[in-house]
């Protein structure tokens, strides 16, 4: 799993590097039409990417898996928490993953599945890897289009 961990941890830097040097009220400000700012979607992916997926669905953590569905909008940031927070967060939360992931085989069974019967499944670890880092790869791009509007600048990944 050590190219997969590599990918997603340069996804990750990705994510940070978008928003690197952005003010709390650049990082707050909506510029889609949607309304989403840079700051909701770092929570997005603390909350309901590398929380959800790695400590309530590989890992069962009855804690994590009772804020699922209970917690307001992922996107929604309380204006009273520093951006700075948030991508602190979003850090804690990766290196939590990483954790569950280092505990964890690539094909060993999901123990918490959100998602009704019927519905799409991934079935491993090694799947959720796969997804997360399709995941953070996809916001990583919508953060670096939101940038270039806010301020013009690129984050460059080959330079």
């Amino acid at each position: 799993m050590k190219p997969l961990m590599q990918c997603l941890q340069r996804q990750r830097n990705h994510v940070l590097g978008a928003v690197e040097g952005l003010s709390d009220e650049a990082l707050r400000r909506p510029v889609l039409p949607s309304g989403w700012s840079c700051v909701g979607m770092v929570q997005h992916l603390t909350l309901s990417v590398e929380r959800l997926w790695f400590r309530a669905v590989v890992a069962g953590d009855p804690a994590v898996i009772d804020q699922v569905g209970s917690q307001a909008s992922a996107w929604q940031v309380d204006p009273g928490l520093p951006a700075a927070d948030v991508l602190d967060r979003y850090r804690h939360e990766a290196s939590l993953a990483d954790a569950v992931i280092a505990a964890s085989s690539s094909d060993a069974d999901l123990v918490w599945w959100p998602f009704p019967e019927g519905e799409w499944r991934l079935h491993n670890v090694g799947d959720v890897l796969l997804h997360v880092i399709t995941e953070t790869a996809c916001h990583a791009g919508h953060l670096d289009a939101a940038r270039e509007l806010i301020d013009g600048q690129q984050w460059l990944v080959n330079t």
